[in-house]
């Protein structure tokens, strides 16, 4: 259960708030302003604040005083064009924050994006809660034999349950032993009047790294979408891209113009190399390319291939 019903409470009243205002507001937005969206089994992401819509990044581009009367469409291709060409700054006056709460493990992973602002929840001074992340049955997989850093087929029967067994019983384990280390309850209460506990700080360090944590998080539109760019990725790991898709709903109500430019030019599109090209040129003028006479290492040749195929690389 993501949010306890204390938590969902105190949404309720933030969202009931209504407050006047001359900036921009963007509708689709606001209405799940708030709203703690779930991801995996006890994780969620929440829009917390924004700054800007389409129009200020179109009004950025134009350095214009006010939204002008352009029509909509052109606001949208220029949008397109800056986006096509890689112009960055006119995205960067938009900003967003979120409330996430996810596995250490993948904020571990998620914080290596350092163009945002973070404060995360510090087990010096609060008891984390008694959630792990258990991945779904189908996401049990062994290690690939292809792909260092990926999965590979997923496991059946006794293997899977021995595995879910284990991953429950240490986490369950270990933060008894960390309740047992501070000295207290759930509730911040002594569980034993006649020892003291070990400093918060030090008995965090026998947590497990599916333990969830949260943070807020707040960047500029030009790298979230860089980072959903990474993270949205059919190639990025499924804990981190399960939340970049929630986080891309977000966009798509908060900037749908500059959602549909990026998703037509970053998520939907390819990269070729030049020499890359230069071999695609060839094979257009009619010539059989060969991996031999392409000039391309085994590997370029391979992600050559299964793009032109329309397919990730194996």
């Amino acid at each position: 259960m993501p949010i306890d019903p204390i938590q969902q409470a105190d949404i309720e009243a933030l969202r009931a708030q209504s407050f006047s205002t001359r900036r921009a507001t963007v509708p689709a937005l606001e209405e799940i302003l708030y709203q703690a969206l779930p991801v995996l089994d006890h994780g969620f992401v929440r829009v917390i604040d924004y700054m800007g819509d389409d129009g200020a990044v179109v009004q950025a581009a134009r350095v214009s005083y006010g939204r002008g009367t352009r029509k909509v469409s052109e606001d949208a291709g220029l949008i397109r064009y800056l986006m096509r060409h890689r112009h960055s700054t006119p995205f960067e006056m938009c900003e967003i924050k979120y409330h996430v709460k996810l596995p250490i493990f993948i904020a571990r992973q998620w914080i290596r994006h350092r163009t945002a602002n973070v404060n995360e929840i510090s087990a010096r001074y609060s008891i984390l809660d008694r959630e792990f992340y258990l991945p779904a049955p189908d996401q049990l997989a062994a290690q690939s034999a292809i792909n260092r850093q990926g999965r590979g087929d997923v496991l059946e029967g006794d293997e899977a349950a021995r595995v879910l067994d284990l991953l429950r019983e240490d986490s369950m384990r270990s933060h008894a032993h960390y309740m047992e280390l501070l000295n207290e309850d759930d509730d911040g209460k002594v569980l034993d009047e006649s020892r003291t506990g070990l400093a918060r700080e030090l008995a965090r360090m026998n947590l497990t790294l599916n333990t969830y944590t949260q943070w807020y998080w707040k960047t500029d539109l030009h790298n979230l979408l860089h980072f959903l760019s990474l993270r949205a990725d059919s190639h990025a790991q499924y804990e981190i891209r399960v939340y970049a898709e929630v986080m891309l709903k977000t966009v798509e109500a908060w900037v749908p113009a500059c959602y549909a430019a990026f998703r037509d030019y970053r998520l939907g599109a390819v990269t070729f190399s030049g020499a890359m090209l230069a071999v695609l040129c060839r094979m257009l003028a009619g010539e059989t390319v060969t991996r031999e006479s392409s000039g391309l290492g085994q590997r370029e040749w391979a992600e050559f291939q299964a793009t032109l195929a329309g397919s990730a690389p194996g």
